[in-house]
């Protein structure tokens, strides 16, 4: 089937147009078991659908004043070019000259990467009155969707059933890059990924405009764009202004390329119309981005495995690293800005996770599922023929599951060693990397690939030039501790050798990390062009340590493999039988491709008693200004509200300016950044959050819980042009 661009679908033969709808297809007539069936009086449905799904949804009869066709035209430019993925989040282009708005949060880390302890522009937020003021948003890379093509066939030639579960999982991957390579050498300047739409059944190969000079163009304080911190993360009521622009570039002839003051400001085929009157209470909204990965469609076994292990071990780990990195940025603020990125980070996932464990345990989730899928047992056993082609896949799945859980504890503390000291995980990137680069290109992991190298590289400088030992030097010695503790006959006899070798006292450990050279960005950069057996000579104390502990991590490479190539068919024939078993609508779990989800703005109940309406005011974000951090409001914006400057951006009927808006939409993570668009098309808030409740998105969706929150448009409005004075960013919004 040839590639078909965004803008030329519908002028494909309508035989050919069904073979890629087949893809979906095969997605969308399987029931989903458990929470989250379709609320058909709530105007908002279950379900990220992808962008080719928009004419069965009949969202003109639920509130869309415009036609699907509007949205994603196949025929001419349309809603779906304004809107673009900003490196984990998504973005919207409100300009024609390449302006992005996404969230504070999806920008913090170009902020941190530019701020200094002279210049902290994390705590006096960023302002650029000219293009050439504007600075490099380090890392970050902006990707717009342009084609895609059903490849499933292709991938899946590659196997056949005397494989094993190992080399199936690696038959797909090589088969994948290839099809990439294929595609990019094909259409040369586009990024190509394949992605697999529905576990070990579809696959779609997507082309991306790639563009990779981005800057910062305006920033919000901290105070401003992350008001409450963790505290109020995940959490409603929210006055948090969790916005931020950047701006991309390309070369004067439009091509993608690196940062130069040449460069001139990227020219969208569309962007996005900002509705300065917002929306009100009930108003219909939808949501167009590209949302992360769901786990919807999993077994109760999977779900134990999550509530009993994998979650309550995040929930430990992170907590103690967050700890340990205010401890040290307490007395310093350059060490904290080192820290800022990563502790933003793993705070939102730890919260997050412990409020999946409790969505898992107040959903009831795990019995729901076990219930239903005894029913698709007994419906399996009642047919002979089912029964020869069924029979024991959910047995077999399990089965997978408690193979996991056996090691879980220790593999995950493994995976910790590597990520949470950062010393080890800038020698296991050197390492892996050159050992990888060994083999041929498409043999190689993803990260070592020629076309991905640069990146890795780049990653890698700006990690080292975040690294403070002295906390990576507490964490190297607590995992350790948490090593010894395991029974040394449940880690293998490499790592009880390694852990033996090693001397904890903190002299040891400070001279041990005072002698490496791989803080040293230049230095590592140079190791990742050399072989296996000059980095070996070089003697370096943590790149022998990684020597010396890789196997263990290839270990765990090739078990991740086969237990992927374990799972895949057999959620793929779970998926087959469901469909037999009650032929529903069903929508894939999300895969980061881009997608759309409707409902309307909308309060909820969480709790006898108590009812949260859906628009938060800045009347809330003084009530909450107690001058202690989270809760430290700038005097600029305290000024403008007691004076009450509030220009044309004040709600009619609350008679403030409205922060937040919640809404019944379904999504999850990835959506940060995500345009919330009124009937119209027009933005009306920046999606940037979920409720407590409905972090167990990820797993299952409710009407009753799963809210999401926005930065309400007026207050996006109100902070950039009245208080801080940027009125030529709204006039280039045409505002």
């Amino acid at each position: 089937m040839p590639m078909k661009s965004i803008a030329s679908f519908n002028r494909i033969a309508p035989a050919a147009r069904w073979s890629f709808s087949s893809v979906v297809q095969r997605c969308l007539l399987v029931v989903p078991l458990g929470i989250g069936s379709l609320a058909t009086n709530s105007f908002a449905d279950e379900g990220m659908y992808p962008i080719s799904e928009l004419e069965r949804l009949q969202l003109p009869q639920k509130g869309l004043a415009l036609q699907p066709s509007e949205i994603f035209n196949p025929d001419q430019v349309s809603l779906v070019d304004g809107i673009c993925r900003v490196n984990g989040c998504t973005g919207s282009f409100v300009s024609d000259q390449g302006l992005i708005i996404t969230n504070h949060h999806c920008a913090f880390d170009a902020i941190q990467k530019v701020s200094t302890a002279d210049k902290d522009y994390l705590t006096s937020g960023f302002v650029s009155r000219s293009h050439v003021e504007e600075l490099p948003a380090a890392g970050y890379t902006v990707r717009i969707t342009e084609q895609y093509e059903d490849v499933s066939a292709k991938v899946l030639s590659s196997v056949d059933a005397s494989m094993s579960a190992t080399d199936r999982t690696k038959a797909i991957d090589k088969r994948r890059k290839e099809l990439e390579k294929e595609a990019e050498t094909k259409h040369p300047g586009l990024r190509a990924e394949v992605a697999e739409m529905f576990t070990g059944k579809t696959y779609v190969l997507f082309l991306y405009t790639y563009l990779k000079d981005i800057r910062l163009v305006f920033a919000p304080p901290a105070s401003v764009g992350a008001f409450g911190g963790e505290t109020d993360n995940w959490e409603w009521p929210r006055h948090t202004g969790d916005f931020s622009f950047l701006r991309a570039y390309t070369t004067p002839d439009g091509s993608s390329a690196e940062y130069s003051p040449d460069n001139i400001p990227y020219r969208p085929k569309r962007f996005i119309q900002v509705n300065p009157q917002g929306a009100e209470e009930e108003d219909f909204v939808f949501i167009l981005g590209y949302p992360g990965r769901t786990l919807r469609q999993r077994t109760a076994s999977y779900f134990e495995f999550e509530q009993q292990i994998r979650l309550p071990e995040i929930v430990r780990y992170y907590s103690w690293q967050m700890q340990e990195m205010e401890k040290a940025g307490a007395q310093d603020r350059s060490v904290a800005l080192n820290h800022a990125t990563r502790y933003k980070s793993l705070a939102n996932v730890e919260k997050r996770s412990r409020g999946q464990l409790l969505g898992l345990t107040r959903t009831g989730l795990i019995e729901t599922r076990r219930q239903e899928e005894e029913k698709l047992k007994k419906f399996i056993a009642s047919d002979p023929a089912l029964e020869k082609r069924f029979g024991g896949v959910l047995e077999r799945i399990g089965d997978v599951y408690a193979e996991i859980n056996r090691s879980a504890k220790q593999e995950i503390a493994l995976r910790e060693l590597r990520t949470a000291c950062r010393l080890f995980s800038f020698a296991f990137t050197i390492v892996d990397a050159v050992h990888e680069r060994q083999k041929e290109d498409l043999e190689r992991e993803s990260p070592y690939m020629d076309r991905n190298l640069p990146l890795t590289t780049k990653q890698l400088q700006l990690d080292i030039a975040d690294w403070h030992p002295d906390t990576d030097r507490i964490f190297l010695r607590g995992l350790i501790d948490i090593l010894n503790g395991f029974p040394q006959d449940s880690l293998s006899p490499r790592i009880v050798k390694w852990l033996d070798s090693i001397d904890t006292s903190d002299e040891s450990l400070k001279s041990w990390m005072a002698s490496t050279r791989i803080g040293d960005a230049s230095f590592a950069v140079k190791c990742l062009e050399m072989t296996p057996e000059q980095l070996s000579a070089l003697n370096d104390p943590a790149l022998q340590a990684m020597l010396s502990l890789y196997p263990e991590y290839l270990r765990l490479r090739e078990l991740d493999k086969e237990r992927e190539g374990k799972l895949n068919p057999l959620y793929g024939e779970l998926q087959d039988v469901k469909q037999k078993f009650q032929a529903d609508a069903f929508v894939p779990d999300a895969n980061a491709t881009l997608r759309l989800t409707y409902g309307r703005v909308r309060g909820y109940s969480p709790a006898d008693a108590v009812i949260r309406t859906p628009i938060s005011t800045l009347r809330g974000v003084l009530e909450k200004t107690t001058g202690i951090e989270p809760f430290i409001s700038p005097k600029e914006v305290i000024q403008k509200a007691k004076q009450k400057e509030f220009g044309p951006f004040v709600h009619p009927r609350l008679k403030d300016v409205p922060v937040a808006i919640l809404y019944n939409t379904d999504t999850t993570g990835g959506n940060s950044g995500s345009p919330v668009l009124n009937h119209k098309g027009e933005l009306v808030a920046v999606n940037f959050d979920r409720t407590f409740e409905a972090t167990i998105n990820d797993f299952a969706w409710n009407e009753s819980y799963s809210r999401s929150i926005g930065v309400d448009v007026r207050y996006v409005l109100w902070i950039t042009g009245i208080v801080y004075g940027a009125d030529h960013l709204l006039k280039e919004m045409g505002l």
